[in-house]
């Protein structure tokens, strides 16, 4: 698809997430047992498995597509700097998708410095990798910053997804791909434009 970011609309941004998947998701997620688009299909794969609402699903599903539509490029372990995919993400999606979805990609690092503050045995949930990019995102939270997270109203499903984003790292796990949840994708976009005419 040669549709560009500054060509989206509500008809084609679906199409555009596919071919993302589908030309890039074979990419390395560095440090971890399992590609970029099997990270974020696996991710998806749990939720629905988990009979999790679309809002869910589908923030997991694009919580890190901001790795492919990122500027500074995709993260390594050799980064000294954080390259902030989750707002390159966010800018993206929230012309498109409800806020929730979008939190659940903008915040979803924030989630995890969070989650580190307030519940200390998460961190031992956490690979290399997202250890190296913890230390360059700001360590865990302050209690300042805690504090101003837990007015986010999407804090719950932030939350969620950020656990979905630790489970999806799954050596052979079989999901389904992209198209298969393209379907509840459109209904969000749908209904987020819907509510914006």
């Amino acid at each position: 698809m040669s549709v560009t970011v500054n060509d989206l609309n509500a008809d084609n941004i679906v199409e555009f997430l596919a071919s993302i998947f589908e030309r890039r998701g074979a990419e390395e997620y560095l440090g971890e047992p399992v590609t970029m688009g099997e990270h974020m299909l696996q991710g998806a794969t749990i939720a629905e498995q988990n009979n999790q609402p679309d809002e869910i699903i589908v923030g997991a599903l694009l919580h890190d597509i901001g790795h492919f539509t990122s500027e500074f490029g995709t993260f390594t372990m050799d980064d000294t700097e954080d390259r902030h995919h989750e707002d390159a993400g966010a800018e993206v999606l929230e012309q498109f998708f409800p806020s929730v979805v979008t939190d659940c990609c903008r915040y979803h690092v924030a989630a995890k410095r969070y989650l580190c503050a307030t519940k200390p045995s998460y961190f031992d949930r956490l690979s290399e990798a997202s250890i190296h990019s913890l230390n360059l995102q700001g360590g865990p939270m302050s209690a300042e910053e805690v504090a101003e997270f837990e007015k986010n109203p999407n804090l719950k499903e932030i939350i969620a997804v950020r656990y979905l984003d630790e489970a999806g790292k799954i050596a052979d796990m079989e999901t389904p791909d992209f198209r298969h949840f393209a379907p509840r994708v459109q209904r969000l976009v749908d209904a987020h434009m819907r509510g914006q005419s």
